[in-house]
Order: structure tokens, then sequence, then C-alpha cells
């Protein structure tokens, strides 16, 4: 299916711009490369690529394939500006993904759009939860106290954490951490390793 507009050498319009970002933040959020993208709907690569780069104007016989190939409605690809959805540069406060932990006590809510170099989460930790042992990976990490407090281990060492500190080491040295406290604790949280490869050590 040849799709791409043949209008492509015109200034790019700010509407297709913004759908264009919005198809590849979705593509990339479930992981599709371009090719894959493309096997899944009929559309050639090139068409694709033109869409994401807001060169090609989203055509109603191919936002029904996209749509189906991204599990999403087709009213999600050109949703108006004061939609709140997400973007390739931005998360809507409520359309946050969340990310699977398998310890108690502890979420974690995807911050960074996808395709981002750095993964940022916001780490709710309950009264008495946290990681069920120390654990290790590649990338370094960052993150600041929103609230609460937090028993946070690094190499071996303890740190009592409260509102407003912060915190940074590399992730190859064993860590883990708990809320020793009575109330919630909130973390924003950075880690440049991918969502998939973050593990909570459970």
């Amino acid at each position: 299916m040849d799709v791409l507009d043949e209008a492509a050498s015109k200034p790019k319009d700010e509407a297709d711009v913004r759908v264009g970002r919005r198809v590849r933040a979705l593509r990339l959020e479930r992981r599709l490369s371009l090719a894959e993208l493309a096997a899944k709907t009929g559309i050639s690569i090139g068409a694709l690529s033109q869409i994401e780069r807001g060169m090609s104007s989203l055509r109603v016989k191919v936002i029904w394939p996209l749509a189906a190939a991204l599990d999403i409605e087709p009213s999600a690809l050109i949703a108006d500006d004061g939609d709140a959805v997400n973007d390739l540069y931005c998360v809507r406060a409520d359309k946050r993904r969340s990310i699977p932990v398998k310890s108690e006590g502890i979420a974690k809510a995807l911050l960074s759009p996808p395709g981002a170099t750095l993964t940022g989460m916001l780490v709710t930790v309950e009264a008495g939860g946290g990681t069920a042992e120390a654990y290790a990976h590649a990338g370094h990490e960052f993150g600041c106290v929103l609230a609460g407090e937090v028993e946070l281990v690094v190499d071996s060492t303890k740190y009592l954490l409260k509102t407003g500190d912060s915190f940074a080491f590399k992730s190859t040295l064993l860590h883990a951490f708990r809320n020793p406290g009575g109330e919630q604790c909130r973390i924003i949280w950075v880690n440049t390793t991918k969502p998939s490869e973050v593990r909570d050590g459970a």
C-alpha cells in the first residue's frame, strides 16, 4: 500500500508532525521496528517513515490498519491537541504505564516517553515494603525522595534518606531499598537501563 504524500516536499504541517510523533511513540512503546510495523499493516517502510517524520499526512485508508497493528482505537492516532495523549517527547500524568515488579509494597510508573535514553520512574514504596534481596544490573541510577523516607543499601552501606534527599550510584553495585517508616514513600528514580531491563531483585 503506497501512502506517500504527494506534497511531501512542502513545509511540514504542525498537525502532521504531532501525529507522526504519536505514531512513532506508540511503535516504540510496543517495541516494533519500522519493518515489523510495515509487515503488520501492509504499509511500506518508506511511507511509515514519512508519516513518523511529519512529511506525509495520515490518510483515512491507513488509519485503520495502523490502529489495529498498534492495538489502539483509531481516534487515538488523530486526537486533538487538547486531548491528554502521550507523545514521543512527553507522558501525561494520567497515561503513565506501570512497570511490573515482584517485590511486595512497591509500584513503579514509567515517566519517560518511548525511545528515551533514560528511564524515569515514579517509585512508590508502601510502609514496610521493599525489595526482597539486593540486586545489580548494568547502568547508572539517580533518585530523589519526594515524600516519606527510604532505607537504601548500596554496596553493603546503609543510608536512611528522607524527603528532599537524593542519591546516585553505579547499578552494577549490589543495592536494595525498603520503607522503614509509617507512611508511603515516593521517589523519582532515573535509570540508564530500559524498563524491561530494570529489576527489583524479587
